[in-house]
């Protein structure tokens, strides 16, 4: 019986569990029944996209960048294709012994993982990085049949940027570079609009135009869907959206006239800007020691970086837009100008000139010992009177100086259209305040106010600003904005859309005055300081040399050059627009620690006029001579522009 009763047990015990197990069973396919319900039915569009993801990619197809054109339709800015090999550091488990074991496959240079390096280090190896560009088609070949020994390398076809004049308008023009950290961080700020339009693109302008003009010269990111294997290989397109290729910028500098002029500055250092005083159009913009943009495109090395960089004559510094000098005597017919519209001074005024002005106990010199005589406002210009200047800015004190010379933009921005210009200085009393800590430094000396009259002290401006000014000066007062993009061309409507030529300042003077000062420029270049370099010219200009000091002279000492180092030597300067009678072109310009104006920075204007109003440019034994800073009349017989060789043979 007992026997029977634990048989019962023992089955009772058993249905149980097994009703347990059934009901768990149950519980647990109502459970997968549930979840298949909620992939099924309740995800199904959500997972279908996501499983249609995995089967398929979506690709950014970065745009063509636009060209960059010259006034003339000379192409400044290209693109070429070429294979890159590319390493992706994220996917190597040694960067630097695959790359060792590519040189034993690829001819992979010192200078070449180098450039790799720095660029691992600026982008902390994010994306793919090029350890060799522009690979032949039998080197391509070769590393296709070793690419299974390489997890994280591809050869990659790519575009790059080409700049065919090499160092020529480097400055103006520009250069792209691969994107930095910085640089993704600000993205980060973008709409989601701009931030979508940048996918995939890795390399943006950095400086001139290219940086200036991004927008424009991007286009508009394309988009393709691709079928992809379980490796996540591109297996075919499924559809596409072609990207916009950028606009085409077309500049207003006539890149011949850019050419002669650095050509004749040839390993001098310098600037020289010149425009059109009716529109603003600037025609050369010469920054002189120049650099090749090109270096730039695939990542610079570290020893051009060094060269460059550690230079002592500074190539990378933009001196026509960035440089400011002392603008010497150029200054003269600005500080004339105020006089007469101050009533300081009047054209027939005169004063006697002995060769110095005394001051607080200071002999002020000027350039001609025993002094120029009896000199009146037009004299005081043709013949660069210093103690004319020395007396008027006396006369007139530092802040009336200051409220006449701003007007013509001097101190400011002239707002042209590429990034990094600065405003060098105007002085005044309020400027002199803001600019010391100590009480003893910011009082204004009566005694500083002298050497403004001669465009020395505090003054410093940049040739861009000296040139917009003189341009105002012979514009009847009217005072243009300038700018060094003519048009931008859609590239698919091929509408140009023509830069406006923007006044941003007008009766700046009198009619009478600015006729005064003109008539006196007229002269320089017809009796005065820079009549020798103008001899025999087929039209009538106007002009005004000056000289810079770079360093201090004492008063009982005299200056000279021989005897002084060639970097602390007086800068020469010079300004001039052309055709007296209805400028079409004026320009600015500064030959660092080249010493008179007249002698070393004149000649080359006077080809630059040549070139402008003649279509003349100089012969190979001309040019020569004005690089040895010769003021003589022009030597040998000019060539025609239509007969200079072009474009420049890379």
């Amino acid at each position: 019986m007992t026997e029977f009763r634990n048989i019962q047990a023992d089955l009772t015990r058993f249905r149980v569990r097994v009703l347990i197990v059934t009901a768990l069973m149950l519980f647990l396919f109502l459970l997968l029944a549930l979840r298949l319900v909620y992939l099924q039915v309740v995800r199904h569009t959500d997972l279908n996209e996501q499983a249609e993801n995995n089967r398929t990619s979506i690709v950014p197809v970065v745009p063509n960048r636009g060209l960059i054109l010259d006034r003339n339709g000379i192409v400044l800015a290209t693109n070429y294709s070429a294979y890159t090999l590319e390493i992706t550091p994220a996917k190597v488990v040694d960067v630097d012994q695959t790359i060792e074991d590519l040189t034993h496959v690829l001819d992979i240079s010192a200078r070449d993982k180098r450039r790799y390096k720095k660029l691992r280090e600026e982008t902390k190896g994010i994306g793919s990085l090029p350890i060799r560009t522009r690979l032949t088609d039998q080197e391509v070949a070769r590393f296709a049949a070793h690419r299974f020994r390489f997890p994280g390398v591809e050869i990659k076809a790519r575009l790059f940027r080409q700049y065919p004049g090499g160092e020529l308008g480097s400055h103006l023009i520009g250069y792209i570079g691969r994107i930095n950290q910085t640089e993704k961080k600000d993205q980060e700020d973008w709409t989601d609009e701009e931030q979508a339009n940048y996918r995939g693109t890795e390399y943006i302008g950095k400086l001139g135009v290219e940086q200036s003009f991004e927008s424009q010269l991007h286009g508009l990111t394309g988009v393709e869907q691709v079928e992809t294997s379980a490796g996540g290989r591109a297996m075919r397109r499924l559809s596409s959206k072609p990207a916009t290729p950028g606009n085409t910028v077309v500049l207003s500098i006539d890149i011949k006239l850019q050419k002669m002029v650095e050509d004749m500055f040839g390993d001098r250092r310098g600037a020289m800007v010149a425009l059109n005083p009716k529109t603003g159009e600037v025609l050369a913009f010469v920054s002189k020691p120049t650099f090749d943009p090109n270096l730039f495109v695939e990542g610079i090395d570290a020893d051009s970086w060094k060269s460059l960089n550690e230079s002592i004559d500074r190539p990378l510094l933009n001196r026509a837009l960035r440089g400011t000098y002392p603008p010497g005597s150029t200054y003269k017919p600005f500080m004339a100008l105020a006089a007469l519209e101050t009533g300081k001074r009047t054209p027939t005024q005169s004063i006697s000139d002995p060769g110095f002005f005394m001051f607080g106990g200071h002999r002020f010199r000027d350039d001609k010992e025993g002094g120029h005589g009896s000199v009146d406002m037009y004299k005081s210009i043709v013949q660069s009177c210093d103690t004319y200047y020395y007396m008027l800015a006396n006369d007139m004190g530092v802040d009336l100086i200051h409220d006449q010379l701003q007007r013509f933009g001097f101190g400011e921005l002239t707002g042209i259209d590429i990034h990094g210009e600065v405003s060098g200085l105007l002085p005044s009393t309020t400027w002199k305040r803001k600019a010391y800590k100590r009480p003893e430094q910011q009082k204004w000396y009566a005694g500083e106010t002298i050497s403004l009259g001669i465009g020395q002290g505090y003054n410093h401006f940049t040739m861009l600003q000296l040139a917009s000014a003189v341009g105002t000066l012979v514009n009847q007062g009217i005072k243009m904005k300038p700018h060094l993009v003519k048009e931008v061309v859609d590239v698919m409507t091929h509408a140009p859309v023509t830069t406006d030529h923007m006044e941003i300042g007008s009766a700046i003077a009198k009619p009478a005055n600015l006729a005064v000062i003109r008539d006196a420029m007229v002269g320089v270049n017809l009796e005065g300081t820079s009549a020798t370099a103008f001899r025999g010219a087929a039209y009538t200009s106007g002009g005004k040399t000056g000289t810079a000091q770079v360093i201090q002279i004492k008063a009982n000492e005299k200056y000279e050059a021989s005897k002084v180092s060639e970097r602390f030597r007086d800068h020469a300067l010079f300004t001039a627009f052309a055709p007296a009678e209805d400028p079409k072109i004026v320009l600015a310009m500064v030959v660092e620690n080249a010493g008179f104006g007249a002698q070393s920075a004149a000649p080359m204007a006077r080809r630059v006029f040549d070139f402008w109003l003649q279509g003349q440019y100089p012969s190979e034994e001309d040019m020569a001579a004005v690089k040895l800073g010769k003021a003589g009349a022009p030597l040998g017989k000019p060539r025609l522009v239509a007969e200079v060789a072009w474009p420049p043979v890379r």
